[in-house]
């Protein structure tokens, strides 16, 4: 079975970036991100409606090219996060957790007996259809899984001391934008409160040893939060840096037509 690089780094205190996949999980996309030096790609099934097959794909591309797929799972339950582990993605991101307990129990859904719940399968998609020792493969399974806790609504806040110290919790994630909505002061990253929340989470992951991770679209947000700590970021959305690089190639044409082409 493959290793997990990106868990290796983080658990030695080293930054890893990468990318989320949205919109466009077509076959090219894990070459095209690895080529940019990005180390993950992380595929949306919350808020895209992408299925397992779609995931499926995508982890399979990724396979011999030294880039790591993971998934933002669409809810905490345990049929989404085993099964896209066995889809073979590296790592699971879990929205929205709220308390210690809800954290305690997606890393058991990440985890075999007896450390945890996660179901027996072997030979498949998650193990490169190979054969060899089942307590070999448990133990590395268990061993280069990363499990990702999306901290995005005030009661993540209030209870992320808690949630930081649970065992197997290896990434406390930001989630900026839920954050401030749920808060009521949506994209407010200046705000007072907001900022104090930020302050709390930084708080417990440098207490309890847990990688602080953001999304980021901006060389100022990227400063701002790697000098709090961060030090795990997705840098933007496939749709939006289409989007941000499309604008300024287009942005001189647009001014040479309004003047005429003169």
């Amino acid at each position: 079975m493959q290793a997990n690089p990106v868990k290796q780094k983080l658990l030695a205190g080293q930054p890893v970036l990468g990318t989320f996949g949205w919109e466009f999980l077509v076959s090219g996309l894990p070459q095209m991100v690895k080529a940019t030096g990005a180390e993950f790609l992380l595929l949306d099934m919350e808020h895209n409606g992408a299925h397992y097959d779609m995931i499926k794909t995508q982890a399979a591309l990724c396979r011999g090219l030294g880039l790591v797929p993971l998934a933002r799972i669409p809810a905490n339950d345990y049929t989404y996060i085993a099964r896209a582990l066995d889809a073979g993605v590296m790592g699971v991101m879990a929205p929205m957790v709220k308390s210690a307990a809800e954290a305690e129990f997606i890393v058991s859904c990440t985890r075999y007996p007896p450390t945890g719940r996660r179901g027996a399968a072997f030979g498949f998609a998650h193990d490169d259809y190979e054969g060899g020792s089942v307590a070999d493969k448990i133990r590395i399974a268990n061993k280069r899984t990363l499990t990702i806790c999306l901290i995005e609504t005030p009661e993540g806040i209030e209870n992320i001391d808690a949630i930081a110290a649970v065992p197997g919790v290896d990434v406390l994630w930001l989630g900026h934008f839920d954050l401030t909505n749920f808060m009521g002061i949506p994209a407010q990253f200046d705000h007072p409160r907001y900022l104090e929340a930020v302050d709390k989470m930084v708080a417990a992951g440098k207490k309890h040893n847990k990688t602080l991770a953001s999304m980021t679209a901006s060389e100022a947000w990227s400063r701002d939060y790697w000098a709090k700590g961060f030090r795990m970021f997705a840098a933007g959305v496939d749709v939006h840096l289409m989007q941000g690089a499309l604008r300024a190639s287009l942005a001189p044409l647009q001014g040479l037509a309004a003047g005429g082409g003169e």
